[in-house]
C-alpha cells in the first residue's frame, strides 16, 4: 500500500474518532448540566424546612392555606382548626431530601407540557402550585407539582403505577425535574389537611334522643354494667327491646371521624332546625356528652343519590372521683397496681375531656354512617313479634286422594266388560 494511502486512512481514522469523542462528550454534558440540578441532586440545593412558618397550596380545587404558630399548624380556610402535623412534617421533610431523577431543559413556557397549565381548569393538567413562606412573610420556594410519571414512561421494571412526578422550582429557570416521590397527600382541599382528633366515647352507661325538631324525648336507654345490655326506662308492659339494633349504640362514636369542619360564616345557610335532634350521652366513668345533629343543606344543587351528610356540634363535662374506692381486705401489693392503674385510667380521662372540650364551638360535617346507629326511632328500637303464620286450608276431597308429588297419576282400572258373542256358524 502507498504511503499516501496509509496517511490519508489515518487522517480518516483519526477524524472519525474525534468526532466520535466530541459527540459523546457532547452528549454527556447536555445530560448533566443542561439544568442546574443533575440526577443524585437535591431538588432544592438548601430548603429551611425548620423555618417554614405557613404553605399555600393552590389548584383547580380551590386553595388551602396552612399556619404554623406556636408549634401548632392550623387551616386557615377552616377558622384555624387544628391540621394534620404528621403530613405537613412529612410534606416538609421530603422536600428536604427528595432527588433528582432526571433533569429537563426547558423553559417555564413549556410548564402546559409537563402538567403545569396555569389556565387549565383540568386538574390533572393545571397541578399544584405550593409556596412556603417563613415567619415574616417572606417566600422560601415555590414549587409547581405536575403529571405523574407512569411506569411505560420511566422504563420501570415495577410494572404499572406511578413512579415519580414531575416538579418546577420556580427560582430555577434551567428546566423541570423528575423525583421518585408522586407527593400523593399534597392537595390544594383545606380538608384533606384536617386533624383527624374527634369525639371519642368509651363505656357508655345511658343515651336519650330528642324528636326531631323537638325538646320533647324520643326514648332513653340505660344499662346496669358495662357488658350488659340497653333497656328502655319507660316501657311499657310487654314492650321489648331488640338487642341487634341496640347493641350497635354499645359502641357509639368509639373512634368516630368527621368529614369536615364547616366554616363559622357557612353554618347559618347549611342548618335544618326543624329536623335538629340532641342526644345526652353518659358514661359509668362519669362522662357527659351533648351531641346535636342535623341534616345538611348542600349549598350548590347535588346529585340526589349523593351520600346524606349531616352537621353535628359535641360539648363534653365529667366529674371523676379523686380517691378509688379499696375494697375490704385488699392486700397491700395489689392496691399498689390498683392504685397505679386508677391514676393512670383518671389521666387518660381528663386528657380525654380536654380534646372534647377543644371541639366545642365547632360545627362539623359527619356521614350518614357515622350517626345512623343513633338516629333511630322508638319504634325502631323496638323488638318486632313474629309475623303470625298464614292458617293452611283443609285439604279437599280431591286432594286426599292426589298421588304424591312427583308420581305421576295411574289411570284406572277399565271395568269388567262381557266378551262380545260371535255369530252362530262362525
Amino acid at each position: 500500500m502507498k504511503s499516501r494511502t496509509v496517511i490519508l486512512l489515518w487522517t480518516i481514522a483519526i477524524a472519525l474518532g474525534l468526532t466520535i469523542f466530541l459527540m459523546k462528550r457532547s452528549q454527556g454534558t447536555g445530560q448533566d448540566k443542561a439544568t442546574a440540578r443533575a440526577p443524585g441532586q437535591n431538588l432544592l440545593e438548601s430548603f429551611p424546612a425548620g423555618k417554614v412558618a405557613s404553605i399555600e397550596i393552590s389548584g383547580t380545587d380551590g386553595s388551602a392555606t396552612l399556619i404554623e404558630k406556636d408549634g401548632q399548624w392550623t387551616v386557615s380556610q377552616r377558622d384555624g382548626f387544628p391540621a394534620n402535623t404528621r403530613n405537613i412534617n412529612d410534606l416538609l421533610r421530603t422536600l428536604s431530601d427528595i432527588k433528582v431523577t432526571q433533569g429537563i431543559e426547558a423553559g417555564p413556557s413549556l410548564s402546559p407540557r409537563f402538567g403545569m397549565d396555569e389556565n387549565s381548569s383540568e386538574a390533572a393538567e393545571h397541578g399544584i402550585t405550593a409556596v412556603f413562606k417563613d415567619e415574616s412573610g417572606s417566600e422560601l420556594a415555590t414549587l409547581s407539582f405536575g403529571k405523574n410519571l407512569d411506569a411505560a414512561s420511566s422504563q420501570s421494571q415495577f410494572g404499572g403505577g406511578a413512579t415519580g412526578r414531575y416538579v418546577r422550582n420556580h427560582a430555577d429557570e434551567s428546566g423541570f425535574y423528575a423525583v421518585s416521590e408522586v407527593f400523593g397527600t399534597l392537595s390544594p382541599d383545606p380538608k384533606t389537611w384536617l386533624s383527624d382528633e374527634f369525639i371519642n366515647v368509651e363505656k357508655i352507661n345511658a343515651i336519650s334522643l330528642t324528636k326531631p325538631g323537638s325538646d320533647k324525648n324520643e326514648w332513653t336507654l340505660t344499662r346496669e354494667q358495662e357488658d350488659g345490655e340497653f333497656a328502655f326506662t319507660d316501657a311499657f308492659p310487654g314492650v321489648k327491646i331488640d338487642p341487634a339494633v341496640t347493641g350497635q349504640l354499645k359502641t357509639l362514636f368509639s373512634y368516630a371521624r368527621f368529614d369536615d369542619v364547616v366554616p363559622a360564616s357557612e353554618v347559618e345557610q347549611r342548618v335544618t332546625p326543624d329536623k335538629l335532634q340532641k342526644a345526652v350521652i353518659t358514661t359509668f366513668e362519669g362522662l357527659e356528652y351533648t351531641v346535636v345533629i342535623q341534616p345538611a343543606k348542600l349549598i350548590e344543587e347535588a346529585d340526589e343519590s349523593a351520600p346524606k351528610t349531616y352537621l353535628m356540634t359535641v360539648a363534653a363535662s365529667g366529674e371523676f372521683p379523686k380517691v378509688r374506692k379499696k375494697p375490704e381486705g385488699e392486700k397491700d401489693e395489689d392496691a399498689k397496681k390498683a392504685d397505679e392503674a386508677f391514676t393512670e385510667r383518671l389521666s387518660a380521662l381528663k386528657e380525654n375531656l380536654e380534646k372534647t372540650k377543644a371541639l366545642e364551638g365547632r360545627t362539623f360535617e359527619v356521614s350518614n354512617f357515622a350517626v345512623a346507629a343513633l338516629l333511630k326511632s322508638r319504634t325502631d328500637l323496638m323488638l318486632k313479634a313474629p309475623a303470625p303464620a298464614a292458617p293452611q286450608a283443609p285439604p279437599s276431597a280431591s286432594s286426599a286422594f292426589s298421588p304424591p308429588v312427583g308420581i305421576p297419576a295411574q289411570p284406572a282400572p277399565a271395568p269388567d266388560m262381557p266378551e262380545p258373542e260371535l255369530p252362530v256358524g262362525e
